[in-house]
């Protein structure tokens, strides 16, 4: 058992060094020390594997959906989970991750530090609050366990999972690893929060018993890349808050999601395949140049779903996958997925929401939406006015001026993503944004433009702007708009953001541009050729990124620069160029490689 044995690591390294028992008895005491709130928080996190990286988000809708928090003050019971977990930042009994770079808030994720995972592990089994299910766990467990975890090393069979615990008390399900159809029972009435992450194996028909979990309030299936379609049944997850299914097939929800009137967070998507620049880019992308005309397309479509409907597991055989497809999971992805993308009804990147998602009042997270098609869903967004944040794709000339007049609505508003594909690409779609929402602080932007919308640099409270695929044909311009927002605290300029072909010639001391930036990264940026600090710039930037040759100068004059990051196949004589700068810095940063 995983637990033991971190156990009898610690207990061997205790005789080894008593010092660390000295540690392990101060570690006890923080934990001791934290109110009881804070405690059922620090043990939740015993349910996750060594060394995982904890997203900030996924934790705290997870107390949330658990009852941990509650409102206070004027604060949501998602702000009071949010400040819970900065507490635990604060005491030290989380430690930030590595990848939390570039997170609005700061934070994107968490882990636990060995020590403090074995006193959760060992405190959390004391209570009974968390059973993890692993290779050489005991059989015996006593009381009423709440929180159960499966480990991707554990190997029994159904009467074994079913005898380990009490399914009918348990109010959580996390799953690591291989899925198994009898993971989900009907004795788990209670269950509350159903995490299937990166779950491999699970397939369309799995699901149909999720649509049973009344109580639900917390599903993940994000990153289940097998994973096409979603049951009508879902509508019966009343209680449901969040639902996330980024990182899967899924091209469209069904009609009863808008029953679901608890809803608070919808993300869905495939940010993978966002460098598409247009449906016959994937084509050509995705298949040989003979059939990349409509007729063949379209025909070797029907043959694949004639053949595939009748024989499920030549086709199994064919993609090379050992889950268990049936004939309804090939037909939903043909029917959901394929004849969609082909007939240009979908959108690579974004899901097709049905009409009337303006019943959801409570959302306050949605994307990302495909708007290709229709104005109907861009009626629906306009009415969803507690709205936080919004990702959409598929905007075009047809359909800018509704989504603008939306956007004028969402006064609550704080992030915006937008990503159109295709030639026209943004191209005047945003300019018709008069009044942009007041309080937005996180925006990205996918898709060309040309130059920026002048609306930009009335964004005083940003903090963060991505650019992507925008094209910019001007870069001085450009930088010293952005220079002059206030609160830009993080740009990302990444691949294609400029055209131009002149280097870009960074700040003036006169104009002190960029005051608050902490964090800049170039990417792949063909369209920058030279990038220069002149003193006085960028006074507070802490990391700088970029992944491919650019001369820079005036390095040694940023007062607070911590740490450079360059691609590894970068130009030797521009490495040691950035080193020697570098060097000349007062703060001494550091050069890294990715």
């Amino acid at each position: 058992m995983e637990w033991k044995k971190l156990n009898d690591h610690i207990s061997a390294e205790l005789e080894m060094n008593p010092e660390l028992g000295i540690i392990r008895t101060i570690l006890m005491k923080s934990y001791d020390g934290l109110p009881y709130h804070l405690k059922s928080c620090f043990l939740y996190m015993s349910i996750f594997p060594e060394d995982y990286s904890i997203r900030r988000t996924c934790l705290v809708q997870r107390w949330n959906a658990e009852g941990y928090s509650s409102e206070v003050r004027g604060k949501s019971m998602m702000e009071v989970a949010d400040s819970y977990f900065m507490e635990l930042i604060d005491r030290s009994m989380i430690l930030p991750s590595d990848d939390s770079v570039g997170s609005r808030k700061g934070i994107f994720s968490c882990k636990l530090h060995d020590l403090m995972r074995e006193i959760s592990i060992s405190k959390a089994m004391e209570e009974n609050l968390v059973f993890r299910m692993e290779e050489g766990c005991s059989m015996n467990t006593q009381g009423t366990i709440r929180h159960l975890a499966i480990s991707s090393n554990w190997e029994g069979d159904q009467s074994e999972f079913e005898s380990i615990v009490d399914l009918s008390r348990i109010r959580s399900l996390t799953v690591f690893g291989k899925w198994k159809s009898y993971y989900i029972s009907d004795k788990m009435i209670l269950l509350r929060v159903l995490d299937l992450a990166s779950t491999s194996a699970l397939v369309d028909h799995h699901l149909v018993a999720i649509g049973k979990l009344v109580h639900l309030k917390y599903l993940s299936l994000r990153g289940c890349g097998d994973i096409y379609h979603l049951p009508d049944s879902f509508g019966n997850l009343k209680q449901l808050q969040t639902l996330d299914i980024v990182g899967t097939h899924i091209a469209k929800l069904p009609q009863t999601i808008i029953n679901l009137i608890k809803l608070q967070y919808i993300r869905a998507g495939r940010d993978e395949i966002a460098g598409f620049d247009s449906y016959d880019k994937a084509v050509e992308k995705l298949l040989p140049k003979l059939m990349r005309n409509m007729l063949c397309v379209w025909t070797a479509m029907l043959t694949g779903l004639w053949l595939s409907c009748c024989s499920p597991n030549h086709t199994k055989n064919i993609i090379k996958t050992g889950n268990d497809l049936n004939r309804r999971d090939v037909c939903t992805f043909f029917c959901c997925v394929g004849f969609p993308f082909i007939a240009r009804l979908v959108h690579p990147g974004g899901v097709v929401f049905p009409s009337g998602i303006s019943k959801l009042k409570a959302l306050h997270t949605l994307g990302v939406v495909n708007i290709t098609r229709g104005k109907a869903i861009l009626q629906d967004i306009q009415r969803l006015t507690r709205l936080q944040k919004l990702a959409v794709t598929g905007i075009h000339k047809k359909n800018c001026q509704e989504f603008c007049s939306a956007l004028a609505h969402l006064t609550c508003l704080e992030s915006l993503s937008v990503r159109s594909q295709g030639e026209a690409g943004l191209h005047g779609c945003l300019d018709g944004l008069r009044s942009p929402p007041k309080n937005l602080q996180s925006l990205k932007l996918f898709g060309s433009l040309d130059k920026l919308p002048k609306w930009i640099a009335g964004l005083h409270n940003l903090v963060k702007l991505r650019l992507q695929f925008t094209e910019l044909t001007e870069v001085q311009g450009t930088i010293e708009v952005l220079g002059k927002l206030p609160n830009l605290a993080e740009l990302y300029l990444w691949y294609k953001s400029f055209k131009a072909e002149e280097p870009c010639c960074f700040a003036t001391c006169r104009d002190a541009l960029f005051p608050s930036l902490t964090v800049m990264s170039l990417g792949y940026e063909p369209g920058i050729g030279s990038v220069e600090f002149e003193e006085g710039t960028a006074p507070k930037l802490e990391l700088l990124c970029f992944g491919h040759s650019i001369s820079f100068s005036g390095l040694s004059s940023l007062p607070s620069l911590k740490e450079v990051q360059v691609d590894e196949d970068l130009n030797n004589d521009d490495i040691k160029d950035v080193r020697s700068q570098l060097t000349m810095n007062s703060n001494k940063p550091v050069l890294k490689f990715f």
